[in-house]
This record gives structure tokens, sequence and C-alpha cells, in this order.
């Protein structure tokens, strides 16, 4: 019996390998990527609720982007606080910016699709680049990296949405790693030529693949999920591809509490249930594998097995994964996190597991 288990154990760790190796290593390995300077014209597009402060450090650094043909659509998604004054003072001070109202609408209340579709079809420019009003650009060049990946057969790229490292916060490590990881993943899966997700903070594409797909009437009234919905739904193996040099990074304050990390974890894992099959289905062996490996490893151990069959096993396991989310965290200048990966691993798989019942248990209505 104690060999029957072991044999599932060793299985379970050659398909994990197969995994880490065969897809994540699909951009834990891919060389630097070149960018080619494009002179196209793109509309950076940022949808606003109660950011004020956020704005008012934030829209100058991206309206001081080195770019040639560029404007700004700044979308006031009904704000009780001065966010629409300080828009309206951009918008006077540069000619590049262009403001968007949106008003509360009984019938799309508070649903951020229904402002960034108002903010899409202001847009002057045929390229959009999107990021979220409290995030700002790695530098000057983020709009010029992420605009070079255009192609024309190339018509979405998705982007690297990073946090800002807080110093001595294990919070903080926790969520840049579980950002990282979750980029590797749509990175990966994006060059294997089955795009699934992207992270609204930094996402471009052109606007005909949000007209055709009718933009986001399929799920408007999932009231998230407005990024990672529509690329499940547009992108495809010839219209996706990525940006990962370090310039074409964003960044955003993390969440500071746990509970608050917490509530976004139930948040991505909800929207997930309404993605294509084969992406549930990637998703969930992934998953499903991180706990089989750690119940088996633990039985095995208490059933005290063969040490010198399962240390070995357990050993290769760690090297081989560990390798690659290394490579892949030095790619997204995460290298910091890497080293904490056991343990992240772990505290990540426990989190999943707990937001996975409490939202069987606690159907998600309406999202902040």
């Amino acid at each position: 019996m104690l060999n029957i288990i072991f044999f599932v154990f060793v299985g379970v760790i050659i398909l994990q390998l197969a995994y880490y190796i065969g897809v994540l290593g699909k951009f834990a390995f891919a060389k630097p990527q070149p960018a080619t300077p494009k002179r196209i014209p793109v509309s950076v597009i940022v949808c606003a609720k109660n950011e004020a402060e956020k704005v008012k450090k934030f829209v100058p650094l991206l309206a001081g982007q080195n770019y040639p043909d560029f404007e700004i659509v700044l979308i006031d998604d009904a704000s009780s606080d001065e966010t629409l004054d300080i828009f309206e003072e951009f918008e006077k001070q540069y000619p590049n910016i262009r403001l968007v109202k949106v008003e509360n609408n009984e019938a799309f209340w508070g649903n951020k699709k229904y402002a960034l579709t108002l903010g899409i079809k202001a847009a002057r420019k045929e390229y959009l680049l999107f990021t979220d009003a409290d995030c700002y650009p790695a530098g000057k060049d983020w709009l010029m990296q992420m605009s070079s990946q255009f192609t024309m057969s190339k018509t979405i790229v998705l982007g690297y949405g990073a946090y800002e490292k807080v110093k001595g916060s294990f919070l903080n490590k926790i969520i840049r790693f579980d950002a990282m990881q979750m980029a590797a993943h749509y990175f990966s899966w994006a060059k294997a030529g089955r795009p699934y997700t992207a992270e609204g903070r930094n996402l471009a594409y052109k606007r005909e693949e949000f007209f055709k797909v009718n933009g986001y009437i399929d799920h408007m009234s999932i009231r998230t999920g407005e990024d990672t919905l529509f690329i499940n739904q547009a992108a495809t193996q010839k219209n996706t591809t990525i940006s990962f040099a370090p310039e074409s990074f964003t960044y955003c304050e993390a969440k500071q509490t746990f509970k608050a990390w917490r509530q976004k974890k139930r948040r991505e894992q909800f929207v997930t249930a309404f993605f294509r099959p084969f992406d549930k289905l990637h998703i969930r062996f992934y998953h499903i594998s991180q706990l089989a490996f750690f119940i088996l490893a633990i039985a095995l151990a208490v059933l005290q097995y063969n040490w010198m069959f399962l240390v070995p096993a357990i050993a290769v396991r760690y090297i081989g994964t560990w390798v690659v989310m290394g490579y892949s965290a030095t790619k997204l200048k995460e290298k910091d996190v890497a080293w904490w990966y056991p343990v992240m691993e772990i505290i990540l798989i426990f989190t999943n597991i707990n937001v996975f019942f409490t939202n069987i248990f606690s159907k998600p209505v309406h999202w902040k």
C-alpha cells in the first residue's frame, strides 16, 4: 500500500515538473525581449472613482511619457471626492488630456465596465493602453515599451502590474510573490498560444478587439473582471503577445491587511468560474496538483516511508519548480521573494483553499 502511495506521489511530481518546465518554462527561460519603437497613436485610459490623492500624484507621470503621439483619457466614475475637480484642472493644464464624466446610471450604477466603455468610445486613437488610477509607470518609456510590441497581427499586449516593495513587511512579500506567480502563468500561457487572462493595471489592445466581442456585453452583469473576462474572451494565439521589459511595468501600492488582500483573492477566484473550459481545467490542475503533493508528502512522512526514496523525490521536485520560479521572478524584478518560494507556496495553497470554500458558502454579489 505504501508503495502505491509513493508511486502516485512520484506521478504527481512528474506532472508538476512537466507543467513547470513545459508551460511555465516558456516565460521563465525566454530570451530578453527586444523593443522596436513605434509611432502609432495611443490613448492611455485611466478610470478613477474617489482616487483624488492618487491621481494628483500619478497623472503627471503619465502626461510626461516620452512618446510622440498619445492622449490621456481620464474617466471620472461618479466620484464623490475631489477626483473630478482634479481631472478638470489637468484637462486645462495638458492639451492631450480628455475628460469623460460618468454620472450614476440606474442600470449600470457603480459598474466600472460601463465607465470604461464610455472611455473607450471617447478615445480618439486606435490603440488603447490601460492602467489604474492608483498606479504609475516604471519610467518615461512605459508607453513606448508597451506599444513597441504591437504588430500588424499582434493587437493585444499583456503587461506586468507590479506592487511597490515595503521593507519589513512579510505580507507585502506574499502579495508580490502571488502577483509574480500569476504573471508568470499568464505570460507563459500566452507564449504557449493559449492566452487566458491579464492584469488591467497594465494592458493594451487595439480598439477593434473590444468591438469584435461587443465589449463587456457578455459579462456586464458581473461587477468585476473587466480585464480578465475580456481577455479570456478576446485573446487568441494570433492576436496576443506580451511585454516584460522592466521599463514596461506599472507599480501600485499593495493591500496593507491580510483581510483586504484575501478579499481581492476572492474576487479573482470568483471570476475564474466564467473562464473558458480549458482555462478552468489547467487552473484547477495546477492547484490540485500542488495540494496533492503536500498531502502525499505528509502522509508518506507520517507513515515513515523509506527516506532514501522520499527525500530525493521531494528534493527533485523543489529544485525543478524553484528554478523555474526563480527565473520568472528575476525577469519580473521580484528576485527577493523567490527565495521564499517554499514558504510562499504553502501560504498560497491554504489561502486559496480558504477562499474557495468561502466563495462556495458566501456567494459574492457586489465587489468594490
